[in-house]
């Protein structure tokens, strides 16, 4: 869309950053959004948010210059209205069509590219471990990761490549060093930053059990085999091996307090089975899940905290604004964790999503067995993780 060559409005536009417009989101401020795309772009990925109202209207609609009059009718005149595209060209000339109009419009500067920029760094409070343990948030596709700091070192649980810089710029904000980049597993909806901080001296950590999937640098990476532990400070990060979403699925316990699952266990759901066999290998994935839950996962002390990799429109955040909880609280409020191996089985097939966007590319690309640059990686990334077994909640009331 934002291909096109769009004229300048007559009139001048002001633009919103997204840092701005997450702001308002996060403060409970009424916000309406003209989303200009495509709406099949729309319908796979927008932004929302309880307090978010938002219309879709595509960009061609708003070409001729006589706008139809029932395209005008479905854009709220009576409030200020923030246009949003794919990268921020169609949206100013759509904001200048209904400002010329006499709407009350700004536009969202870089569009929804802007948007899957915005990477958030929040305290988990309630680590009581040795250090400082950091959750990192990207609210346009659900992304988390985890930064631990201790004694002058620090180290990352699934970064993302694109935002390789920032855990370098945190470290020496935080006055530590980077000493490790570690992976849960090879994921399937975003480019894996662990090679990219290799390359620039910080210890890549990958499952050895991903391997034989068909990694081709492991000769580079230090390989993480169930029980291994590595130091950060005083902090002591164990390897736990949960295979299931994937069969080289491993968590890491961060100092006996937060289990940094990967895809193997949400705050909201559980992992999804099918991305690494397909649908025909799902039923054994799932049994193979359900057992590393109750065997790995859910024998650890009730006020263990889980930190998932992704979180999901229908997560909650805690009070602290992680999406982290207590194994007790999850075990408490999801039936899913006590059911039996066959009724859960049956539950995490019944209502996956679609398969993230560009798995089939991202997936080898985390392999090493393609190349994609800066911007191919970050393009492949853009649009919703679904890498949850259910589109809802499992966690109940």
């Amino acid at each position: 869309m934002d291909d096109m060559d769009f004229p300048t409005p007559d009139v001048e536009i002001e633009s919103v950053t997204p840092d701005e417009l997450k702001g308002r989101i996060d403060a409970d401020e009424e916000v309406t959004l003209l989303d200009a795309r495509m709406e099949s772009d729309y319908e796979e990925w927008r932004i929302d948010g309880e307090n978010v109202e938002s219309v879709n209207v595509p960009y061609f609609e708003f070409l001729e210059d006589e706008i139809d009059d029932d395209v005008l009718a479905r854009i709220p005149d009576d409030r200020e209205v923030t246009v949003l595209c794919a990268k921020g060209g169609a949206s100013e000339f759509v904001a200048g069509a209904l400002k010329e109009r006499g709407y009350d419009v700004n536009h969202l500067e870089d569009g929804m590219n802007g948007w899957a920029r915005i990477y958030e760094r929040v305290e988990v409070e309630r680590y009581d471990g040795a250090g400082t343990l950091y959750q990192y948030q990207r609210p346009s596709s659900g992304c988390l990761g985890y930064f631990v700091v201790d004694d002058g070192e620090a180290a990352v649980i699934d970064p993302l490549r694109a935002f390789t810089d920032r855990y370098l710029n945190d470290a020496e904000e935080l006055g530590v060093e980077l000493t490790y980049a570690i992976d849960t597993h090879i994921h399937a909806d975003h480019i894996s930053g662990v090679r990219a901080l290799d390359a620039v001296g910080v210890e890549g950590v990958i499952p050895e059990a991903s391997v034989d999937r068909g990694v081709t640098y492991a000769d580079e990476m230090t390989l993480a085999e169930d029980g291994d532990e590595f130091q950060v400070g005083s902090a002591t990060i164990e390897t736990v091996y949960t295979p299931g979403h994937t069969s080289g699925m491993t968590s890491y316990l961060i100092d006996d307090s937060l289990l940094a699952t990967g895809d193997g266990l949400f705050v909201e759901s559980v992992a999804r089975p099918d991305l690494e066999e397909g649908d025909d290998g799902a039923p054994e994935a799932a049994a193979q899940l359900y057992e590393s839950l109750q065997e790995r996962v859910l024998t650890l002390p009730e006020d263990t905290l889980i930190g998932g990799a992704h979180f999901s429109d229908a997560a909650e955040p805690a009070a602290d604004g992680t999406y982290t909880a207590p194994i007790g609280q999850l075990v408490e409020k999801m039936d899913a964790l006590t059911m039996d191996e066959d009724e859960f089985v049956e539950l995490i097939l019944s209502d996956m999503p679609p398969r993230p966007a560009n798995y089939e590319d991202i997936i080898p690309t985390n392999l090493g067995q393609q190349e994609a640059d800066d911007e191919e990686a970050f393009e492949l990334e853009l649009g919703p993780n679904n890498c949850a077994a259910s589109q809802d909640s499992l966690a109940g009331d």
